[in-house]
């Protein structure tokens, strides 16, 4: 009963948010994809003159997360459609939510595959498929996207909040350390390494050590990485390292660091974003 209560609300809450995104001049497309096996369910919002020149497929941080409608909003108003979805198991999506194994090798892949789904769904819709797509996203989407973007071969850029590019174990050695607390002064990847008492060992049952570097020495595409120096929940200084390592090799990455901000930095870094996507976009048009 309490399931079908929040599947009830949750429906409510999402024509409601649709209902009000259009009358503040957005149009809204709900769509439905199929990836292994699941339907996944989510929206594509369009700015309402129907003047596209980018789109873009938002993809999760971990935990439960049902489809942000105020980010899909935030890039149409700038003239970039925008899909967002329920997360699988999560919301009007279908498959099974893995809370337990996160960050396993199998589970990465999956949620990879989910937003090469989407992104499809972009590359078959009329007011998309003639425009340069995007994969963006926050936190673990800095696992997902850059493979997402390897898998398919199909992204024109790619945009990550907060996303590491750490190896996940190094992620889990340093938010176990600082328990995932922003901070003034966070410390360095390298301190709470050193403060480990046993050694850290990957657990084989995970699979793969996922590493981000894997997938982002292999692309062409440009990528942008926003960081808040006070981030508790990420390496920044080692993700900064390894990216500068792929910016050497040629690759078309850069990276903006924040000195006051967070782990969760959307809000105050947006325009950044939209610039840098409007730069890279446009000049393609």
């Amino acid at each position: 009963m309490y399931s079908l209560v929040v599947k009830v609300l949750a429906v409510v809450f999402i024509f409601c948010m649709s209902t009000l995104l259009r009358a503040e001049g957005y149009k809204i497309d709900e769509v439905e994809f199929d990836s292994h096996g699941a339907k996944l369910a989510g929206s594509i919002l369009f700015p309402d003159n129907d003047e596209v020149h980018a789109a873009i497929v938002f993809v999760h941080g971990s935990g439960k997360q049902s489809r942000n409608m105020h980010v899909a909003a935030r890039f149409a108003s700038e003239g970039i459609a925008a899909l967002v979805y329920d997360k699988r198991g999560v919301g009007r999506s279908g498959g099974k939510y893995e809370g337990k194994q996160s960050v396993s090798e199998k589970n990465i892949n999956l949620l990879a595959d989910d937003a090469i789904a989407a992104l499809n769904v972009l590359h078959n819709h009329p007011k998309t498929k003639s425009v340069p797509k995007g994969l963006t996203g926050i936190s673990q989407a800095g696992w997902i996207v850059p493979l997402a973007a390897e898998k398919s071969g199909t992204a024109d850029f790619m945009v990550l909040w907060s996303g590491p590019v750490t190896k996940v174990s190094e992620e889990d050695i340093y938010s176990k350390y600082t328990s995932d607390q922003d901070d003034k002064r966070v410390p360095s990847y390298q301190e709470a390494l050193d403060a480990r008492k046993v050694k850290y060992v990957w657990p084989d049952f995970l699979g793969k050590d996922s590493n981000p570097s894997d997938s982002l020495a292999k692309l062409e595409i440009p990528g942008l990485w926003v960081f808040g120096q006070n981030d508790g929940s990420i390496p920044v200084d080692l993700s900064i390292v390894r990216l500068r390592q792929q910016i050497d090799m040629g690759r078309d990455y850069e990276y903006v660091l924040f000195p006051s901000l967070g782990h969760n930095n959307m809000k105050e870094t947006f325009p950044t974003v939209l610039d840098w996507i409007a730069g890279k976009t446009r000049n393609s048009d």
